[in-house]
């Protein structure tokens, strides 16, 4: 196994965006707004405890004491936030520009099914083996379905 000092930081999720082609753009925008707002991370720490408000989305929330108390992790991933570099991500040069994100329709489905193999094997439902078997053969049929090969 091969180790790179970028380390993997594959934050991708944290990305909202309103589709350029969208009829509800300024529905959309209003929503983006009020999902990464202080005031819906305070209603979310108020309802469900600040280990529950969603991550990635404002640097305030990584300042605040009551976050930092409940999310033991709050260091390790603002430094992965911060030193996340799409154009230079990977241990060996890459033509591609990302951080663990593939730019097809497809990425979405693929890496719900290979999510949920993973919490199977995790469970201990199915083996790992298993779990990385049935997420590579329901990769490949994403991709065999969507064209990219046959």
């Amino acid at each position: 196994m091969a180790v790179t000092d970028r380390g993997s930081n594959w934050l991708w999720a944290w990305a909202l965006a309103v589709p350029a082609g969208t009829k509800n753009a300024e529905a959309a925008e209003k929503f983006v707004k009020w999902a990464t707002s202080k005031d819906y991370i305070n209603l979310v720490a108020k309802e469900n405890g600040w280990a529950a408000v969603p991550t990635g989305t404002r640097q305030s929330t990584y300042a605040n004491p009551n976050f930092q108390e409940a999310a033991v992790f709050a260091e390790a991933e603002l430094a992965a936030i911060n030193s996340a570099d799409p154009s230079n991500s990977t241990q060996n040069p890459s033509p591609y520009i990302g951080v663990q994100f593939a730019a097809i329709p497809e990425f979405q489905a693929i890496g719900i099914a290979a999510g949920q193999q993973f919490t199977s094997a995790l469970a201990g439902k199915i083996s790992v083996e298993q779990a990385l078997k049935n997420a590579n053969k329901s990769a490949d049929r994403e991709m065999r379905k969507a064209g990219y090969y046959k």
